[in-house]
């Protein structure tokens, strides 16, 4: 029989609402290294416009009546339904750039009219009802780290909105040691989940770069994908089971392993982002915590070289835990940071291996070190792979930090067909040079590759370019110019930010106007009055997305 258990206490983990909303992703505020400085006066000498940080934003008011509020927090409890500033500053939005750049403005900061705070999945479906016969917008939030828009809290045509923070249902739910399959409450952190998981041997195995704050009802509904993605797949890959709350009703989805009773409708949540319901538990795939730990780095002669040995390997079947490629800029500019790096040239490539034995770990290891000497790797042993794993959650904190020197510095991804990707590389490269240099700021633009299938890749990017004195319109005509380069090299607008608000006008681009209608019908049936969530992933009208983001 399955071992189960009541939800119980969480670890004291701090949310990121408890810790702070001006610095991204730490309480103290990144500070940014000394080889760091000397990269930015390479790249900004005299050209930049530090943008200040304020102490606090103005707020919007609130708009939620009275009996509203009390009608929410005869749900909830009154202490768990409020219009306090202080929290209600907690939930501006995500942790793009625009956001953060958004928030050092002295205009006041849209915010929510209220932030309410559910227990559990009774008390989300009784204020989904609430608010669907009060005409309140609801935005769900986890961690909000959202970098597309996301979880900003717009109203569409209702008269007020709120952001829904399920940080409240985090828990263990549910444990069934013979299935490996654990059920959270979905308001439950990455780290909250890894420590209730671990102290009974087990993990998830998902770190995406958000992991410290995210929430697994977020992975969820962004198609996360982590860094240990070879080896764990993404979230998608990972989900089991849901159970969801929408305006219409609840629906629990997922009771076996695979089915063929009709098409799978948690790929209808899976990715929605709060557009059609909020999805309230999350039943996972869990297996035990490795016993060994094996890393391994190699530099390419080039980047062409690195993706064809990626290929190779994956196409091959060869299953390291994390599997990452940095282009020539990336290796250069992670060498300079590092300092342990310096002399090294080419692309550096970076793997971990985990097994139940060493043996285990030890053979994908050589497997893949195989391939990689057939196509001129080099070995560079095993700090530069252990250098990257104690800091790839660090980077993020930093982008305030460079704000405040007068630094852009921000990331896209895409995805695409192993034929297809030399070509979507440098076309993302080229419009993202040509875009920031036209306003007179040249950047380094970085990528890499750390996701991988037999069939193609994802690329990240990273960008760094010094500020100018309108720095949201800067941001904003380079992230148009790279999407409209993925679109037409046959790229995703996104493999694993999810659309939010800021991809939305490429989607129809993408997945065809039927497609859009197809979304749209969905979330009529759902979400007919259209609470949830305005305006992500698709906008209330066929007109809002007719044509938009299309390639020239």
């Amino acid at each position: 029989m399955p071992t189960t258990s009541a939800p119980e206490p969480l670890p004291a983990t701090p949310a990121p609402r408890e810790r702070g909303p001006w610095d991204a992703w730490d309480p103290d505020p990144a500070r940014l290294p000394a080889a760091a400085r000397a990269i930015v006066g390479a790249v900004v000498p005299g050209k930049a416009h530090p943008v200040p940080r304020r102490e606090r934003p103005a707020l919007t008011p609130s708009l939620l009546r009275d009996d509203d509020l009390d009608a929410l927090a005869r749900i909830v409890g009154a202490g768990n339904a409020t219009r306090d500033d202080d929290v209600r500053a907690l939930h501006l939005g995500g942790k793009s750039t625009p956001d953060l750049l958004r928030r050092r403005l002295d205009d006041p900061q849209t915010a929510p009219d209220a932030v309410v705070s559910p227990a559990d999945h009774a008390e989300v479906a009784a204020v989904l009802r609430a608010c669907d016969e009060r005409r309140i917008a609801v935005v769900p939030f986890g961690g909000g780290t959202s970098v597309v828009g996301g979880v900003d809290p717009v109203r569409g045509a209702q008269h007020a909105v709120i952001a829904l923070d399920l940080a409240r249902t985090a828990s263990l739910r549910a444990l069934d040691e013979v299935s490996l399959l654990a059920t959270f409450g979905a308001g439950t952190t990455g780290p909250q989940a890894e420590e209730l998981l671990g102290a009974r041997g087990y993990t998830l195995g998902h770190f995406p770069q958000s992991f410290v704050y995210a929430s697994l009802g977020g992975f969820a509904a962004t198609r996360s994908s982590g860094q240990a993605s070879r080896g764990y797949g993404r979230f998608d890959d990972l989900v089991h089971a849901l159970r969801v709350a929408t305006p219409r009703g609840d629906l629990d989805l997922g009771r076996a392993p695979a089915s063929a009773a009709g098409p799978d409708l948690r790929e209808l949540f899976l990715g929605s982002e709060g557009a059609f319901g909020v999805l309230t538990e999350v039943t996972v795939r869990i297996r035990p915590v490795p016993a060994v730990t094996e890393y391994r780095a190699w530099t390419f002669p080039d980047f062409a070289s690195g993706a064809a040995a990626f290929r190779e390997a994956t196409q091959r079947g060869i299953r390291p835990t994390v599997l990452r490629l940095s282009d020539e800029t990336e290796t250069r500019v992670n060498a300079t940071l590092g300092g342990h790096l310096t002399r090294l040239r080419g692309c550096l490539a970076v793997a971990t291996f985990e097994g139940a034995t060493a043996a285990e770990a030890e053979a994908t290891r050589d497997a893949l070190d195989a391939v990689f000497a057939g196509h001129g790797a080099k070995s560079r042993g095993d700090e530069p792979a252990r250098s990257w794993e104690r800091g790839r959650f660090a980077s993020p904190g930093l982008r305030d930090t460079l704000m405040d020197i007068g630094v852009l510095a921000e990331t896209l991804e895409t995805a695409t067909t192993w034929a297809r990707l030399p070509a979507l590389r440098q076309d993302v490269t080229d419009a993202l040079t040509a875009s920031l240099t036209a306003v007179g700021t040249k950047p380094i633009v970085m990528c890499h590759i750390s996701h991988v299938y037999p069939a193609g890749a994802s690329l990240y990017f990273t960008v760094v370019a010094a500020l100018t004195d309108d720095p949201q319109g800067q941001w904003a005509e380079a992230k148009d110019a790279a999407s409209r380069a993925i679109g037409a090299a046959h790229g995703t607008i996104t493999h694993h930010h999810a659309v939010g608000r800021d991809h939305r006008a490429y989607l129809q681009s993408e997945i065809g106007p039927l497609g859009v209608e197809v979304l749209r019908a969905v979330k009529a049936t759902l979400d007919p009055h259209g609470i949830m969530n305005p305006g992500a992933l698709v906008a209330a009208d066929r007109m809002t997305d007719a044509g938009a983001g299309a390639p020239a």
